[in-house]
């Protein structure tokens, strides 16, 4: 990948991370001018905001709250990472399920 690919998606990528508003004007903004640096950090986005809401939901069926700390920490750090990934122009993918990220929303992008 070219760097100019990199600097035409970097603000499409940012985007993606910050709220689910800024990931929707990120993906309207790709499906414009699209880039596999754009669409790697749109479905990593994604796949931190589902895993965050399906953690949120068993959370709140459990109902161990000491559980809920330490899972929205985890999301919190995976989030941190993408974001940072992001701004660096990197393709970083998140851990333990970024992989299954770039499988799973193979669509997008």
């Amino acid at each position: 990948m070219t760097n100019t690919s990199v600097d035409n998606g970097k603000t499409v990528a940012i985007l993606a991370y910050i709220t689910i508003i800024g990931w929707i004007i990120a993906l309207v903004m790709h499906n414009d001018k699209k880039t596999d640096f754009g669409a790697f950090h749109i479905r990593q986005a994604l796949g931190i905001m589902v895993v965050a809401v399906v953690l949120s939901i068993i959370i709140s069926v459990v109902g161990i709250p000491i559980l809920g700390w330490i899972l929205q920490l985890a999301i919190l750090v995976f989030w941190i990472l993408g974001f940072i990934g992001a701004i660096q122009g990197e393709k970083k993918l998140v851990p333990l399920l970024g992989e299954q990220f770039q499988d799973w929303f193979k669509g997008i992008g």
